[in-house]
């Protein structure tokens, strides 16, 4: 399946990744040693909701747009924060128009000593990417493919930090990818944090890709998924999922706070959450 950032931009799979960026990096922001993010599949970094492809489908309707209007648990509020804060200062007048790619929220959220690296290999989002992020010393934009990326960046000299790998699924092989890019960047940086996301469509490739990662030996991989709908073949996208390898302490305890909220506000029939350890934290 393709899933290109544009057309997706605030649906509720991007609200499902980027609160745990926001949870993940509020734990990097409490130790003063600077951190690096590297963000391998970046997109354009900043998405106007009215423009042609995020209009076509009008997903962020169903996701961003619900969350910020539900009134949700306290403590799901508060794990919620520094997400939802970069996007009410995205959008200051309080009409929802732009919606921030993972980039933008990370920008938003690095202190002075910290990092971003944001790879983007399709020209026209690679452009639109270093717009966004020009003038920030901070952030460096590169044209360079992300799986190419993910091997030439990791370890950061700050040994701190996370690797978001969000690629668009235009080809089957992206499921076992992600496997053999883990396992080869993890020998690397074996304390890194690592954030993968897939679509889900249907189990037989995400259930795949658990055995792969199972396979792999690696301790502390924590699973975590939002779907909307039974998985069917027929179906199209129904559900997002995230594998967090070295999770912060306390994360596991906070997405069993945050995901059946965020499930809730999508008010979909048969919404449901799913938090499990594929191998156990050391």
């Amino acid at each position: 399946m393709n899933y290109r950032h544009a057309f997706h931009a605030g649906n509720f799979a991007d609200v499902h990744k980027h609160a745990v960026l926001g949870r993940v990096l509020a734990h990097l922001r409490l130790k003063p040693a600077a951190f690096r993010v590297i963000d391998t599949h970046a997109g354009a970094g900043r998405y106007d909701l009215s423009g042609p492809e995020p209009a076509r489908g009008g997903e962020w309707r169903q996701g961003i747009a619900r969350v910020l209007g539900a009134s949700g648990p306290d403590e799901a509020a508060i794990l919620l924060a520094p997400y939802l804060d970069v996007v009410s200062a995205l959008n200051p007048g309080g009409t929802l128009g732009a919606y921030p790619g993972s980039p933008l929220i990370v920008q938003n959220l690095l202190r002075p000593q910290d990092r971003l690296v944001a790879c983007e290999l399709e020209p026209t989002a690679a452009a639109a990417l270093a717009a966004a992020l020009r003038g920030d010393r901070r952030a460096k934009a590169l044209t360079i493919d992300g799986w190419t990326a993910l091997g030439a960046y990791v370890p950061p000299k700050e040994r701190r930090g996370v690797v978001l790998v969000d690629p668009s699924f235009e080809e089957a092989a992206d499921f076992s990818r992600l496997a053999s890019a883990l396992a080869a960047a993890h020998r690397k940086w074996p304390t890194g944090i690592y954030m993968l996301w897939y679509p889900i469509k249907e189990r037989d490739a995400t259930d795949a890709l658990a055995r792969r990662l199972r396979k792999l030996a690696m301790p502390g991989v924590l699973r975590c998924e939002i779907t909307l709908g039974p998985p069917r073949g027929d179906a199209g996208l129904v559900g997002s999922g995230l594998i967090v390898v070295n999770p912060p302490f306390k994360l596991a305890g906070e997405l069993k706070i945050l995901l059946p909220a965020l499930a809730d506000a999508f008010a979909a029939a048969g919404a449901a959450s799913r938090i499990d350890w594929l191998a156990a934290a050391r």
